[in-house]
């Protein structure tokens, strides 16, 4: 077993490079640090390998047909848009702000502020596609909060920056597991909204189909949306132009029905999302292992 303080230094030192990405331009404009973190992350997808093993790996599943130069090319933009994605997290409270950059969009939002008005809680799904805190700074905007739910990170380093980001964002930030899950669930009964990303492989998923395969998908979203008669409304921040400004979609509620019907029409309208613009869904999270 490795002490806590040798564990720290190790942390350290993992953290390090991405420290050194997010800060070498500190003094430049938020745009431009954006913009430089993309291309860092645009050539670490395509000259390192471990990285482009795993993300062709996940495309190869989708797009059999694909050849090698037109995945590498898309694996590259996923890396730009991804990292600029991640810069604009660390720096939240500043992003939160920019509302000169968001378009919005979509009958869900007049929904979300009919709940809101009517005292009941509201469920807000997406992916990590795009930039999901588009989100919840076109909620401030509208004068709402949006919590969110947080999977813990290992690095102690990363987890604090990181962590602070979702925090500007928005309040509170639940954390999987049983305790978040009971804060959660409180905080929806009682009338809060939250967020959550549902595209990450959960254990006690149930197989849904997603991009065309079989993928375990969390049901609890679903569930809680039925127990406490909330709007489940499928949301997307979704990169245009340059890359500097969103449009922000907030679909039509998903229609109360069951959990599994409900959660696999979520993974369609995300699905859909991504085929028309695939280089926007973050590809390495192993959507498919042990599905």
């Amino acid at each position: 077993m490795l002490s806590t303080s040798l564990k720290s230094v190790l942390h350290y030192f993992r953290y390090f490079p991405l420290w050194s990405a997010l800060t070498a331009l500190r003094w430049r404009a938020f745009d431009l640090r954006s913009r430089g973190l993309g291309t860092t992350f645009g050539i670490l997808m395509r000259w390192f390998p471990p990285a482009r093993r795993r993300f062709d790996r996940e495309a190869k599943r989708i797009y059999p047909e694909m050849n090698r130069s037109a995945r590498a090319a898309l694996g590259q933009n996923m890396g730009r848009n991804m990292g600029r994605t991640l810069f604009e997290i660390y720096h939240d409270a500043e992003f939160q702000t920019q509302y000169h950059k968001f378009r919005v969009s979509g009958p869900g939002l007049a929904a979300l502020k009919e709940a809101h008005a009517a005292g009941k809680g509201a469920i807000i799904v997406s992916g990590h596609f795009g930039q999901w805190e588009a989100i919840r700074a076109v909620i401030k905007m509208h004068g709402l909060e949006s919590g969110a739910v947080y999977r813990p990170q290992k690095n102690s380093h990363y987890e604090r920056r990181i962590l602070a980001g979702i925090e500007a964002g928005g309040k509170p930030i639940f954390a999987t597991g049983r305790v978040g899950t009971k804060a959660l669930v409180r905080h929806v009964r009682d009338g809060g909204i939250v967020s959550i990303l549902l595209d990450e492989k959960y254990s006690e998923g149930m197989r849904l189909p997603f991009l065309g395969l079989d993928a375990l998908t969390s049901l609890s979203a679903a569930q809680l949306a039925l127990k406490y008669d909330l709007p489940m409304i499928p949301a997307y921040g979704i990169r245009i132009r340059d890359g500097n400004a969103f449009n922000v979609e907030f679909e039509a509620p998903i229609p109360h029905t069951d959990s599994t019907t409900m959660t696999r029409a979520f993974n369609d309208s995300l699905s859909a999302r991504i085929k028309a613009d695939p280089e926007q869904w973050y590809w390495m999270l192993r959507r498919w292992d042990g599905s």
